[in-house]
């Protein structure tokens, strides 16, 4: 199979795609009831369900974590059967899952009730040569053991109190403006690489929401879409260029980014890498999230206040906005005081000029002579 295509699906199923990007898989025969199948495709419990479907009868129940009841994998299984684990995004339930899995392997799928501080504290020394998964997996843990303390599976959560792993970041670099001037004369408007920049730095979405955005989302010149990653509505006005390079671009029905073929990018992930290889096109070695950081950045700089970006990115916390808000304030402070410096300078420093000789002026002697 070429890579990239989809897989052809089982007889009666049909692929859909929600408003978010989610990928669903539905049985139907004919006009019959439609029934939904698991997402995992291929997989035994879609086979099962798909099996179950062909002969009219219900899905088969997803079969509970086969391990004992003391142990983490019993705890993780239960874990992801809860409310607050639907209530988190797509991205992060996959993220936690790999990592969940990773530390039962790792211990041997331990007692949850012996896990301690100290283990806890002794998994994320043991991941500090990769501190960004560090991070992320005491913050996994914690939102397990959290869950857990509330349900009365443990009596103390683990995780109270462990260091993380301390260590500075940037993140993705940001975009220059000399970066976007590169990058639009090698991608004029028409192109879909042209687009696709201008997309995400007028929008400041991330690549996640752009794959799936389309012409549903505008009204006007006004955009409006719900994030995928915070489910946060964002509003915003796209400039008269924009709409002129949307009118100028093959774009699909319900995707303004679109593959060779025309149809729409399968994840986001392969949208992402599409992208960054259309930059490297253009010498620009940077990748989407980097138009991001431009976006706020600039708006940050022209006088936006926190809340103004908590708006326009879809951000959920304040703190993520005075990142770019106190780096500008920064700037105009430093600005207005070194004028004030300036300005006293005026004030006690004489503006003696030499008269080119490499001594004082005539007027300078004169004047101390009477």
């Amino acid at each position: 199979m070429t890579e990239g295509m989809p897989r052809k699906l089982p007889l009666h199923v049909v692929r859909e795609r929600s408003r978010h990007g989610r990928v669903m898989f539905f049985f139907r025969i004919g006009k019959g009831k439609r029934t939904r199948l698991p997402d995992a495709y291929p997989s035994e419990e879609f086979e099962a369900a798909y099996k179950a479907a062909l002969v009219g009868e219900p899905p088969p129940k997803r079969a509970r974590s086969a391990s004992p009841s003391d142990r983490l994998e019993w705890l993780v299984a239960r874990f992801m059967e809860s409310a607050v684990w639907a209530g988190t995004s797509p991205a992060t339930r996959r993220q936690r899952e790999l990592l969940y899995i990773s530390a039962i392997k790792r211990a041997n799928n331990p007692r949850f009730l012996d896990i301690s501080k100290k283990h806890i504290q002794r998994a994320v020394d043991d991941r500090t040569s990769t501190p960004a998964l560090a991070k992320n997996f005491l913050k996994s843990m914690r939102a397990l053991f959290a869950w857990a303390l509330r349900n009365d599976h443990v009596k103390v959560n683990p995780c109270d109190g462990v260091e993380p792993v301390k260590y500075k970041t940037d993140g993705f670099p940001t975009w220059t403006v000399d970066d976007v001037e590169a990058f639009c004369r090698n991608w004029p408007v028409g192109t879909k690489p042209r687009l696709a920049m201008e997309l995400f730095l007028t929008s400041g979405l991330r690549r996640g929401d752009v794959h799936i955005a389309g012409k549903q989302h505008l009204r006007g010149n006004i955009f409006s879409m719900k994030t995928a990653k915070t489910g946060v509505e964002i509003t915003v006005e796209f400039p008269r260029s924009l709409l002129d390079t949307i009118a100028a671009t093959p774009t699909g029905d319900l995707h303004f980014m679109t593959r060779d073929d025309g149809k729409p990018f399968m994840s986001k992930e392969s949208f992402g890498n599409w992208f960054s290889a259309r930059c490297r096109d253009a010498n620009v070695s940077k990748s989407a999230h980097g138009l991001r950081k431009l976006a706020a950045t600039l708006a940050a700089d022209d006088g936006a206040s926190a809340h103004e970006l908590m708006a326009h990115f879809g951000w959920l916390k304040v703190e993520q906005a005075e990142t770019y808000t106190k780096k500008a304030d920064r700037k105009r402070l430093g600005i207005k005081s070194s004028m004030r410096v300036s300005g006293q300078m005026q004030n006690i420093m004489p503006r003696t000029e030499m008269d080119g000789s490499g001594g004082k002026s005539e007027n300078d002697i004169n004047s101390k002579a009477s």
